[in-house]
């Protein structure tokens, strides 16, 4: 309780409030302008963290990474156009309901589901650290580093398999991010890696300007290659607030949603798409009506909604306990810990369990700000759709280059960030996944790390495996890897026939 007193007194300082306001409205903005996105948002402010309180940084990306999948509900159910990747599902029931004249109750349906999910995911993290809190910091004594080595491996494979129909490619480009990250010299033994002389490789690249070239310079570059197509009008109105009550009436569907993506959330490498998957499938095998689905369902939009807003809260949990990233978000956020000297892993339990508290009460005030700032200018919002994605691009690459920039002053961080933006211009030409790459460079760091701090106690190889939480998790890597082998002998099975 008295850690929890004193993430309050944290919380309620005027500059951590501001940072809530903006990153929150800031958020749903951001989310309802399809083609931006919170990844890029992020990469966009983290150069800005730099000079910012820790608190305020990570309450910032917070506010923006929980609330822009509300804001990218409105484009997906007025114009079936996702504002974020994780809202394409939401287009299959929302926008049928708007083109039968609902789009004030489909957009009240995701508010409120999505405002279920998140309060759900927040309640269940909030009540482990309340009701575990003295017992989380023995944890400490059961992880070591042969134990974080192998979750961070197990994240790695975990990523590879959740890109079911492109396993080969996903894990290239996490080898070719596993690869960026030992690029630097090692200082400890004072050895050079692929430095091949240039003084700027010394230290390896800057998180930062590679997650702002392979994300915001990239979708920059797209869009101003792209047309500037305008959208189908499409008006709000009626009150937003009478499809709350459809909740109550479908809370079944809901809660299962809920689950499945604090579910998926936790675990590392899986995310929104999978927990969207398994809550939509769910939903149409208990629902009355499944041939509505995908033709304006409300059951439809609730498990969407409901499941991809759950997983924010959830997936800071493998980041804060064991110190490995879930997806990309969580990989940027992992940035602020490090510039602010917190360590994450299950030592944070014991020495900053008020700025725990800080961190998930944040996201509650994040969600009720949302929802009540939607309820009346979801009008307003809605008008940023028609942005022309040329003069957002522009606006992107500049922003771009001012933070990376003003990380060190330094031309050739811009240069590099510009060689990963071409990167990453090519692989979404390609339809190719971008996440793979920052979670290589965020996992490499972690196991090279590691591995190095664990060489004088590594004798054999099966002291790698050696203790309970280390064998466990190799099982669970052995378990990954057999069903990969399983989906890519069966797929060619498929093929064949």
């Amino acid at each position: 309780m008295e850690a929890f007193i004193s993430g309050l007194d944290q919380l309620f300082q005027p500059a951590v409030l501001l940072a809530i306001v903006i990153g929150s409205v800031g958020g749903v903005a951001i989310g309802a302008v399809p083609g931006i996105g919170p990844a890029i948002a992020i990469a966009i402010l983290l150069p800005a963290t730099v000079f910012l309180d820790d608190l305020v940084s990570l309450v910032l990306l917070l506010g923006v990474y929980g609330s822009s999948m509300y804001g990218g509900a409105i484009p997906a159910i007025l114009i079936n156009t996702p504002g974020t990747p994780v809202n394409a599902l939401t287009t299959y029931d929302g926008y049928a309901m708007t083109k039968r004249g609902e789009a004030s109750r489909a957009l009240s349906i995701a508010y409120s589901a999505s405002f279920l999910g998140a309060f759900f995911s927040i309640s269940m993290a909030l009540l482990a650290l309340f009701a575990f809190g003295p017992y989380l910091r023995d944890l400490g004594a059961l992880f070591g580093q042969r134990d974080i080595l192998m979750a961070a491996v197990l994240g790695g494979v975990l990523l590879v398999a959740a890109h079911k129909q492109n396993m080969g490619i996903a894990a290239m480009l996490f080898g070719f991010g596993f690869l960026i990250s030992v690029i630097g010299r090692q200082t400890t033994r004072k050895i050079d890696r692929y430095t091949f002389d240039v003084e700027y490789l010394y230290s390896g690249f800057n998180l930062i300007v590679v997650i702002v070239g392979i994300f915001a310079l990239s979708q920059a570059m797209n869009l101003m290659t792209g047309k500037d197509d305008d959208p189908p009008p499409a008006r709000v109105t009626g009150g937003v607030l009478r499809g709350f009550t459809e909740l109550g009436r479908r809370k079944v569907v809901a809660l299962i949603s809920a689950m499945y993506g604090t579910l998926m959330g936790i675990i590392p490498g899986v995310g929104e798409f999978v927990a969207q998957f398994f809550s939509y499938s769910t939903a149409r095998s208990l629902s009355k009506e499944p041939s509505r689905f995908g033709h304006g369902s409300p059951e439809g939009l609730i498990a969407s909604e409901a499941s991809n807003n759950a997983v924010p809260a959830a997936a800071m949990i493998p980041l804060l306990a064991l110190g490995v990233p879930g997806e990309a978000l969580t990989a940027m956020m992992m940035v602020v810990f490090f510039d602010a000297g917190i360590k994450p892993g299950p030592d944070i339990f014991d020495n900053h369990p008020d700025f725990l508290f800080s961190l998930f009460t944040a996201l509650l005030i994040i969600n009720v700000l949302v929802v009540v700032t939607l309820i009346f200018s979801t009008r307003f919002i809605a008008k940023m759709i028609y942005i022309p994605n040329r003069f957002l691009g522009a606006m992107i690459m500049l922003l771009a280059f001012v933070g990376v920039y003003s990380i060190r002053n330094s031309l050739a961080d811009c240069v590099f960030a510009v060689a990963f933006g071409f990167i990453g211009f090519i692989l979404r030409r390609l339809e190719w996944p971008l996440v793979p790459i920052v979670l290589g460079l965020v996992l490499g760091s972690i196991i090279t790390q590691r591995l190095t701090a664990g060489a004088g106690q590594i004798k054999i190889a099966a002291d790698f495996i050696n203790r309970p939480v280390s064998g466990t998790l190799f099982a669970a890597i052995i378990a990954v890897l057999a069903y990969i082998v399983w989906h890519s002998v069966s797929k060619s099975k498929r093929i064949e026939q």
